[in-house]
C-alpha cells in the first residue's frame, strides 16, 4: 500500500519526503557538529576521534539498514548510480583527492556549508552556489568533455553491479539477499568494534550525530526506493542523501521553476537541510550573519568550493554522497572514493596550517 501511493504520487512524495529527512539532516548535523573535514581535523590537531567515530557509527548504521532495505526488495540498489558495472577508479580516487582538500579550504564539505548557512553564515551560501555551478560545468559543461574522456579511458567492465553483494553472489552462488544481510551485519559490526570505547559512547552528542545521520540515509534509500516506478515515462533511481549535483539542480529549479515544476529529491533535501540548521541555530540562540573577513578567506572559500564541485563529480559524492550513502550501497568505487577524499583532506589540513602559519 505504501509503494503504491508513492508511486502513484511520485514527485510529490519524493518532494515532501525529501525535504523532511532533509529537514531531520540538517538539524542534526548543526545540533551535533556532525563534520568529516572536522572530524579529521580533531584527529590530526587533539588526537580526539569521537567526531571521527561518529562518522563511522553514520555508516555502520547506513550500511546495515540499506542492505536490509535491499535483502527485503524495499530498495533495488542495482539501479542507483552508485551500482554500475562500469568501476570508474580513477575518477573515485583523483577526484576524492580533489574534493577532500577542497573542503578544508571551504571550511567544510556542502553538508558541513548547509548547516552553516542555515546558522547564518553568508560565505556558505557562496560555497553552495559555485559547488552547484563547477558541479554543472564538470557534468555536461565546459568541463565535461574531460571529465568524459578520463572516465571512458580509464573505467573497468565488471561482470556485474559493483556493489560487493552483488558480486559475490555471482562467485558464491548464495542469494544476494543473503549476502546484502549478511554482509550489512558484518560491516556495522566491524565497525562497532571500532567505536565501542569509552570517550566516544559517553559523549551523547557525539553518537546521536552518528545515529542520525545514518538513520537518514536509510529513510532517503527508503522513501526513493519504495516511490521507483520503472515504468514510468522517465524513471528516477533509488538514492539518497548527496549534496555536490543537488546543489547544482537547486540553482538549476530556481531558474527554471516554471518549466520544471515539482523540486526533485535532492532539490528537497538541501533545502530541507538548510532549513532544519536554520531552525536548529534559532532555537539555540546561535543564528548570526557572518561574511567573509578579508580577500585571503574569499580566495579560500571560492577555490575549495571549486575543488569540490569537480572532484564531487569525479569521485560521484561527496563526504556524504559517498562517505556514508555510498559506502552504505558496499559499492566497490565508493571503497576507493572515500580514503581518497580522507587522504586529500588530510594533505589539505597540512596545508592550511603552513599558509596560516606564513601569514603569521
Amino acid at each position: 500500500m505504501i509503494r503504491e501511493f508513492l508511486i502513484d504520487n511520485g514527485p510529490a512524495a519524493l518532494a515532501a519526503g525529501g525535504l523532511l529527512i532533509g529537514l531531520a539532516f540538517g538539524a542534526a548535523v548543526h545540533r551535533t557538529n556532525f563534520c568529516t573535514m572536522g572530524a579529521l581535523s580533531d584527529l590530526r590537531t587533539f588526537g580526539d576521534r569521537r567526531r571521527l567515530d561518529s562518522w563511522l557509527l553514520a555508516i555502520a548504521i547506513a550500511v546495515a539498514g540499506t542492505q536490509a532495505l535491499s535483502a527485503f526488495g524495499v530498495a533495488d540498489l542495482g539501479k542507483s548510480m552508485y551500482a554500475s558495472a562500469s568501476l570508474n577508479w580513477a575518477g573515485a580516487i583523483l577526484g576524492g583527492l580533489i574534493f577532500g582538500y577542497g573542503m578544508v579550504f571551504a571550511g567544510g564539505c556542502p553538508s558541513r556549508n548547509v548547516a552553516r548557512l542555515g546558522s547564518g553564515d553568508l560565505r556558505s551560501l557562496v560555497v553552495i552556489v559555485v559547488v552547484g555551478l563547477v558541479a554543472y560545468m564538470a557534468i555536461g559543461g565546459i568541463l565535461g568533455p574531460a571529465r568524459n574522456a578520463l572516465e571512458t579511458a580509464t573505467a573497468v567492465r565488471l561482470p556485474s553491479a559493483q556493489t560487493l553483494p552483488s558480486l559475490l553472489a555471482g562467485t558464491i552462488g548464495w542469494p544476494a539477499d543473503r549476502v546484502a544481510l549478511l554482509l550489512g551485519a558484518v560491516v556495522a559490526g566491524l565497525i562497532g568494534l571500532i567505536v565501542a570505547h569509552r570517550a566516544f559512547l559517553t559523549s551523547p552528542k557525539h553518537v546521536a550525530g552518528g545515529v542520525l545521520v545514518g538513520l537518514a540515509v536509510v529513510a532517503g534509500w527508503a522513501l526513493t526506493g519504495l516511490a521507483f516506478d520503472e515504468l514510468a515515462d522517465r524513471p528516477v533511481a533509488p538514492i539518497s542523501l548527496t549534496f555536490v549535483r543537488p546543489s547544482g539542480d537547486t540553482l538549476e529549479w530556481l531558474a527554471r521553476y516554471t518549466a520544471l515544476g515539482i523540486p526533485g529529491f535532492g532539490v528537497a533535501t538541501l533545502a530541507g537541510a538548510i532549513a532544519g540548521a536554520a531552525l536548529s541555530a534559532l532555537l539555540q540562540g546561535r543564528f548570526r550573519l557572518a561574511g567573509f573577513t578579508d580577500t585571503d578567506d574569499t580566495v579560500r572559500h571560492l577555490m575549495g568550493a571549486a575543488m569540490m564541485g569537480v572532484g564531487g563529480v569525479l569521485a560521484m559524492g561527496c563526504s556524504i554522497g559517498q562517505g556514508v550513502t555510498g559506502l552504505s550501497t558496499l559499492a566497490l568505487g565508493s571503497f576507493l572514493a572515500v580514503p581518497s577524499i580522507a587522504a586529500g583532506a588530510w594533505y589539505g589540513l597540512g596545508a592550511l596550517e603552513r599558509r596560516i602559519e606564513a601569514a603569521a
